[in-house]
C-alpha cells in the first residue's frame, strides 16, 4: 500500500486545530452490476472486482440505514441541503419506482429542513417515458453518458453482444429534451478518447442541447498511464484535444452549454474556488455507500487497485463521521497540504491541484505525486488563461 495517506497522523491534525468539512454528496451505488460492456469502464475492466461480491441490488434495509445516516449527518452538522447521487453499475437496473422510492425516503428522513437534490447518473439505454414520468414526481435529475457521434461512441460503449448503444441513448436523450422532461436534464458526461476527432465530438454533443458538458479524462496513475500518455511529458495529447474545444467553445455564444471543465479553470483563476474535484483545491465532500452499506472514498479510486477505496466502515455501524476521519478522506480535503513539493513549487499548482486524485498515484510514494496527466492539465490551464486575459484586454466597442 502506498505511503500516503495511510501515514497520515490525523490525531494530530485534529489536535492542531484542523476540522473536516461534512459530506454534503453521497453516492449511492444502488445496482452494482452493468448492462454494457464499456472498454474503459474501472469497475468492471480494472484491478479492483470488489463488485463481484457485492449484492446486486441495495435492499431495503441498506436504504433505510443510509436515509437515516444523511439525516443524522445533516442535523450533526447543520447542512440545509445535501445531493443524493443515484449511480452503478448501471442504476436504472434497479427501476423507476425503486429509485423514486429510494429518493423520497431519504427526503422523508431528512424532513424538511435539508433540501434533497436528487440525481441519477444513467447509460440512458433503459432510459424511456415511463422511467421519465417517475422521474418527474419527485424531481429526480438524470444525467447521461455519450461519447459523442455514432463512430466514436460505439467504439468502446457497446452491449455485452457486441452492438452499440448509441442509437438507444440518442432516443433517451431526445426524449430528455422534450419540453415536459427539459428540467430534469443534468447534462452529459463524455470520456475523453484521443481516437475521436474533439469537434466532431462536440459537436455531436450540442446536438442534444445539454445544460452541462463533462468532460472526464480516462482513468490512470503513473503505474497503468492513460491510453495515449506518453513517458515524455512534454507531449501534449489530451490537452491538445480539449485545447480544440474549448476554443470552439469559448468562440460562441456561452449560453450553448457550460463545459464543467473550463468553466472550473476559469473561476480558479481569477480566485474562486472550483466545484470539481478534477481541478483546484476545494475539499471534496462526497462518499460513496455500496449495495451493501459499506462507506468507501471517492469511486475512482478503484483505478488505483484492489481495495484502496475502502474505508472499514458501513452504515450499520458507523455515522459519516466515522468516514471523515479516515486517512484518505482526510487527504482529500487538506488541499494545498496534501500537495507534493513540485506541485507546491509550480506556478499552477492552485489552480491544477495536482488533478483528480487517483491520478496522482505512484508506487512509494503514493498520492504526493502530480498527476499523470500533469503536462496536460498546465498545457491547457496556460491555454485558457491566455485566452481569457487576451479577452480582458480587448477594447470595448
Amino acid at each position: 500500500m502506498p505511503e500516503w495517506p495511510e501515514t497520515l497522523d490525523v490525531g494530530g491534525l485534529l489536535a492542531e486545530g484542523w476540522r473536516p468539512r461534512p459530506f454534503r454528496q453521497f453516492l449511492l451505488k444502488v445496482h452494482s452490476r452493468c448492462n454494457l460492456a464499456c472498454d474503459y469502464c474501472y469497475v468492471y475492466t480494472l484491478s479492483d472486482q470488489s463488485w463481484r461480491s457485492q449484492p446486486m441490488l441495495m435492499s431495503s434495509a441498506v436504504v433505510g440505514a443510509t436515509a437515516r445516516r444523511i439525516a443524522e449527518h445533516a442535523q450533526d452538522h447543520g447542512l440545509h441541503s445535501a445531493r443524493l447521487i443515484l449511480h452503478g453499475g448501471e442504476p436504472l437496473l434497479a427501476g423507476p419506482e425503486y429509485l423514486t422510492d429510494l429518493v423520497r425516503r431519504v427526503r422523508d428522513e431528512a424532513g424538511p429542513g435539508v433540501r434533497i437534490d436528487a440525481v441519477v447518473q444513467t447509460n440512458a439505454v433503459l432510459l424511456g417515458k415511463k422511467a421519465l414520468d417517475e422521474f418527474n414526481e419527485v424531481d429526480l435529475k438524470v444525467g447521461v453518458s455519450l461519447d459523442g457521434s455514432q463512430r466514436a461512441h460505439d467504439r468502446n460503449r457497446r452491449y455485452k453482444d457486441g452492438r452499440g448503444t448509441h442509437a438507444a441513448v440518442t432516443e433517451a436523450l431526445r426524449l430528455l429534451g422534450r419540453p415536459e422532461f427539459r428540467h430534469l436534464y443534468s447534462g452529459i458526461l463524455c470520456t475523453v478518447d484521443l481516437a475521436n476527432d474533439p469537434l466532431e465530438t462536440y459537436s455531436s454533443l450540442i446536438m442534444f442541447e445539454p445544460p452541462m458538458i463533462d468532460f472526464l479524462l480516462p482513468h490512470g496513475t503513473w503505474e497503468s498511464p492513460p491510453p495515449g500518455r506518453p513517458p515524455d511529458q512534454d507531449k501534449t495529447p489530451y490537452a491538445d484535444w480539449l485545447i480544440d474545444i474549448f476554443d470552439r467553445w469559448y468562440g460562441a455564444d456561452r449560453d450553448e452549454t457550460n463545459v464543467r471543465m473550463f468553466h472550473e479553470i476559469m473561476r480558479l483563476l481569477i480566485g474562486r474556488s472550483s466545484a470539481s474535484e478534477a481541478v483546484g483545491l476545494t475539499p471534496s465532500s462526497l462518499v460513496v455507500v455500496e449495495t451493501d452499506g459499506t462507506m468507501e472514498q471517492t469511486d475512482s479510486l478503484k483505478a488505483v487497485g484492489h481495495g484502496v477505496a475502502a474505508t472499514g466502515l458501513n452504515v450499520t455501524d458507523h455515522p459519516f463521521d466515522a468516514a471523515l476521519r479516515h486517512p484518505g478522506i482526510v487527504a482529500r480535503q487538506l488541499g494545498w497540504a496534501a500537495l507534493g513539493q513540485e506541485c507546491r513549487a509550480c506556478r499552477f499548482g492552485r489552480i491544477c491541484g495536482a488533478g483528480l486524485y487517483p491520478h496522482r498515484y505512484r508506487s512509494g510514494t503514493g498520492f504526493r505525486n502530480p498527476s499523470v496527466y500533469c503536462a496536460d492539465l498546465y498545457r491547457l490551464i496556460d491555454h485558457i488563461r491566455s485566452r481569457v486575459v487576451a479577452n480582458l484586454r480587448r477594447p470595448a466597442h
